[in-house]
């Protein structure tokens, strides 16, 4: 509750913090550190930089210096749980609650989740301090206690294990603290539970990553070995950082706080300075080609608003850009298909992405240009245009339509014939030849060859319904599942749809030339 008022009460702003301020690795530390202790949740922030690296908002190198900040911010909750704030706990329930409950503004109502959300945490912390009193008399879990004492990696491993569980190194380390003000556990104790917990959390981005692209899945990677690094120099030098840990905090409680907090400033301080060499070692354990997607418009110029031709022609060349990004996701989409294997996914998802920003971008920015004073023919062309991406955003969904259609598939073992998987890669030949003409004819202005795109729109339609017919034999001749069928036929139907919208970009040119 408390990370999700901090971050209604921060909005939208979090994403364009991270993505402007994360530009140097220093700068990306702290950005990390900020934004985490904003939210009160390093799980929160580190799959939200593999969602943005996914979406090409980030690159890797920034997005692990904002992990390695987020590491030191995730560690003021344990910071504020080691002070006895016990008198706290019941007032700041009862004030949140009424801003949550009763407050009639917005801003009120999440800065009251924050506050609900304090007092919870505390009230929780005091209510662990008393169920785990009991175990300072149990002789099974002071053996094994003795046994994390003696053997630090077994504790490192239990609470890495428990953490991951969990998925929250935040709640972890509050009962940790917990059992501390107990005086259940020693600081020898606390700290490889505390080590373990930094292992723990790297779960969350790695959950985060699956399904998702290279670059997202080496930012999940750069979290885990960050912390593992983090933790075998700790076990190398683990008797003089306790001994230097003892002597930050009167209670064991405040020790432990602030052998989490120390830890990740220590592995910070020490990777920093080979922050390229590390980003590198992520490349190579995780290698491949990195396919990134660039965001935002190339040709839209604000300044040339004032200036209609040019800014048409602006227009022109962003929705050519469109227009070849819709004919490649359709054709990641089919192979998803033909080849039955998922990697396409996630780069079909951060395309489609493309299409949908491109369309609102191409749309504003002619809105805005209809506001100047234009010419018949310039008025006839904007709407042309503006026409034009709404039909390549479509042509988008339905590209989406065929990789879900063919993850259901893939991901059910539906079996499809050789038959099937031929047709539909002959369909798509033929559909991609009339979106290679249309993108062909519009940049050009050829009004023939537009016209020859045109009169092609009717040869798809009539292969549509010639492959229904034979893909319905061969379902009667019990050579394809009626299961599969169904969904062969949706690709087909999605084909079709795409054939209409390419062909929908060619009118845009015979139409100029009939309105002129």
């Amino acid at each position: 509750m408390m990370a999700s008022g901090m971050q209604k009460v921060a909005g939208d702003n979090l994403r364009r913090v991270l993505g402007i301020l994360t530009g140097k690795p220093i700068m990306g530390v702290l950005t990390g550190m900020a934004v985490t202790v904003l939210v009160q949740s390093s799980s929160t922030v580190t799959a939200m930089l593999v969602g943005f690296v996914n979406a090409g908002l980030m690159t890797l190198p920034q997005a692990f210096s904002a992990v390695m900040g987020a590491n030191i911010g995730t560690t003021i909750t344990a910071q504020m749980v080691s002070f006895k704030l016990d008198v706290l706990a019941l007032p700041a329930v009862g004030i949140g609650g009424l801003l949550n409950y009763f407050s009639k503004r917005r801003l009120h109502r999440y800065i009251g989740q924050v506050i609900l959300g304090f007092g919870l945490l505390f009230a929780g912390i005091i209510t662990m301090s008393n169920a785990v009193y009991f175990l300072r008399e149990s002789p099974f879990f002071l053996d094994m206690l003795v046994k994390f004492g003696q053997q630090p990696l077994l504790g490192i491993l239990i609470a890495a294990f428990f953490t991951a569980v969990i998925q929250s190194s935040s709640a972890a380390t509050g009962i940790i603290i917990a059992l501390t003000l107990q005086e259940v556990i020693t600081i020898n104790i606390a700290i490889p539970l505390i080590l373990g917990t930094n292992i723990g959390t790297c779960i969350t981005a790695v959950l985060a990553g699956l399904g998702t692209s290279l670059a997202a899945r080496r930012t999940a990677l750069s979290h885990v070995l960050f912390n593992i690094f983090g933790v075998l120099i700790m076990l190398i030098i683990l008797r003089p950082f306790t001994d230097l840990i003892i002597h930050t905090g009167d209670t064991v409680a405040r020790q432990t706080a602030n052998a989490h907090t120390l830890f990740n400033v220590f592995t910070t301080i020490l990777v920093f300075p080979f922050f390229k060499h590390f980003v590198h070692l992520v490349n190579v354990i995780y290698p491949g080609e990195n396919e990134t997607v660039e965001f935002g418009p190339k040709y839209l110029d604000k300044r040339m608003l004032i200036t209609p031709a040019v800014a048409i022609q602006g227009a022109r060349q962003e929705l050519i850009r469109m227009a070849n990004v819709a004919r490649d996701i359709v054709k990641e989409a089919v192979d998803m298909f033909y080849k039955g294997n998922l990697k396409n996914l996630p780069h079909i998802i951060q395309l489609e992405d493309l299409l949908d920003d491109l369309e609102k971008e191409i749309t504003h920015y002619l809105q805005r240009l209809s506001q100047h004073s234009l010419t018949y023919k310039q008025t006839i062309a904007v709407s042309g245009v503006m026409n034009a991406a709404n039909d390549m955003e479509r042509i988008g969904d339905h590209a989406m339509n065929i990789a879900f259609l063919s993850e259901t598939v893939i991901e059910n073992k539906l079996s499809v014939s050789t038959a099937a998987k031929e047709e539909v890669l002959k369909m798509f030949h033929k559909v991609d030849e009339i979106t290679a003409s249309a993108i062909d004819a519009f940049s050009r202005e050829d009004l023939r060859l537009a016209r020859e795109v045109v009169q092609q729109d009717d040869l798809v339609d009539n292969m549509e319904k010639d492959l229904r017919k034979s893909h319905i034999d061969r379902i009667n001749r019990n050579e394809c599942i009626p299961e599969s069928g169904v969904i062969y036929l949706d690709i087909l139907s999605n084909l079709e749809r795409i054939a209409d919208h390419a062909t929908n970009l060619a009118e845009v040119v015979t139409e100029e030339v009939i309105k002129e």
